[in-house]
């Protein structure tokens, strides 16, 4: 069980924003908790939380990965039920969609 935080950096008012996510929802509350971030930031399977929030969960082993990495991560556990690997999450959504183009005919 692992908990991401990822490299976006959007504005939301004054401060930087990011998102965190896990492989596990418990685990992911429980490092929210941690880290000092509020449950109203929880956006119903990630955490939007602040560059301060995320140092902090780096520091207690949040793993950093890239935007591109956590939105594969996303789709893949929309449609399979798990995350699977950041190192493998780009290459897992480009299949899917060479798997579903061949089944369409495009």
């Amino acid at each position: 069980m692992t908990v991401y935080v990822d490299s976006m950096r959007a504005k939301f008012g004054r401060m930087i924003m990011c998102h965190m996510i896990g492989t596990d929802e418990t685990e992911m509350h429980a490092m929210a908790q941690r880290i000092g971030v509020r449950c109203k930031w929880y956006q119903g399977d990630h955490y939007d939380i602040c560059l301060e929030m995320r140092a902090r969960a780096v520091e207690y082993g949040a793993i950093e990965i890239t935007w591109r990495q956590a939105g594969c991560m996303h789709m893949r556990r929309r449609i399979t039920g798990k995350m699977g690997l950041p190192r493998d999450a780009e290459r897992w959504v480009k299949q899917h969609i060479a798997r579903r183009r061949a089944v369409v005919g495009r």
